[in-house]
């Protein structure tokens, strides 16, 4: 992540594109920084929407909305790449839009993503266009199986300092994040390489916030770049109790354009999800040692959907 200049003072507003969790961290953070926030999204049962200062329920094809939004905060930011590219260019002529909304562009489609990182000459995993039924065949036999197919688009699952988190470890279920552990098992020249790829990633773009690189490790030892998130990720929330310093606040600032702090890692950190109504199940963690709970505050429980999520921290 890098930071931005020039640095808002505190009681200055922080917009935020997207009321989800994430949107809702970023807000709590900002909070405590002093910092006010202002949240645009769509949907009025958004979770960000209970903890910030002001919000604006709107499309965000809404522009009268979204004028009366830029006239009212400093700097906006987004809590996901999916935002609409007219919307962040319509703002980014009112107000500054961090990371540059020039960024989605490139990570909105996974095609142009994973041509933007061969071009840095860095590995990616073995992939191939597929624009129709007709193609899929051979772009399968070009890949090999197993092979997953992937929509190109719409999925989910600047200048100064530049300063890395722990690498992450990742283990998914039926294709959503469960559990991160940090630090990965890794081998040290491994963990040197992954941070130099997200280095490079980064500078590249010309990067304001927090940035999220996804790999894979092969049984080699190749490092191979899977994604690219312009924004808090959850893969990071380990570092709200597991750091001294969390992803979050780490954005915050380097939207802002406050100094970047220098994460140190607390201990062993194991980040669980709660998925679908596994949320229904939190009170067993409340009293473990070394575990806190973070609920998101949604009111729908639906199979897939993350309601929570729950951080255990060893001492080293």
């Amino acid at each position: 992540m890098t930071a931005a200049a020039p640095a808002l003072e505190p009681e200055a507003t922080i917009g935020i594109l997207g009321g989800g969790q994430l949107g809702r961290m970023l807000a709590l953070a900002a909070a405590r920084l002093g910092f006010r926030c202002h949240v645009f999204a769509p949907s009025p049962d958004s979770p960000a929407f209970d903890v910030v200062h002001r919000v604006t329920c709107a499309d965000y094809t809404d522009t009268e909305a979204l004028d009366r939004f830029a006239a009212d905060v400093d700097v906006v930011t987004y809590e996901f790449e999916n935002v609409p590219a007219e919307t962040a260019a319509f703002l980014a002529a009112r107000v500054p839009v961090l990371p540059n909304p020039a960024i989605l562009a490139t990570t909105q489609d996974r095609l142009v993503e994973k041509n933007f990182v061969t071009n840095l000459g860095i590995a990616t995993a073995v992939f191939a266009e597929v624009s129709s039924p007709a193609e899929l065949k051979a772009a399968v036999e070009r890949v090999g199986r197993p092979a997953v197919l992937k929509t190109r688009r719409f999925g989910y699952d600047g200048k100064g300092a530049v300063e890395c988190f722990d690498v992450t470890e990742n283990e998914h279920r039926d294709h959503i994040l469960k559990t991160s552990r940090v630090p990965a098992t890794l081998s040290q020249q491994d963990t040197v390489q992954a941070r130099r790829i997200a280095e490079i990633v980064a500078q590249k773009f010309g990067y304001v916030g927090v940035l999220a690189v996804e790999m894979f490790v092969l049984r080699e030892g190749e490092l191979l770049v899977n994604e690219i998130a312009p924004r808090v990720h959850n893969s990071g929330h380990w570092t709200l109790d597991g750091a001294s310093v969390s992803q979050f606040e780490q954005h915050i600032r380097a939207v802002a354009g406050w100094p970047l702090a220098k994460p140190v890692r607390h201990g062993r950190v194991e980040m669980t999800n709660l998925i679908g109504r596994e949320v229904e199940d939190y009170r067993r963690y409340l009293d473990l040692p070394g575990v806190a709970v973070h609920l998101y505050g949604k009111t729908a429980i639906r199979p897939g959907r993350k309601m929570g999520h729950v951080t255990r921290v060893f001492a080293d």
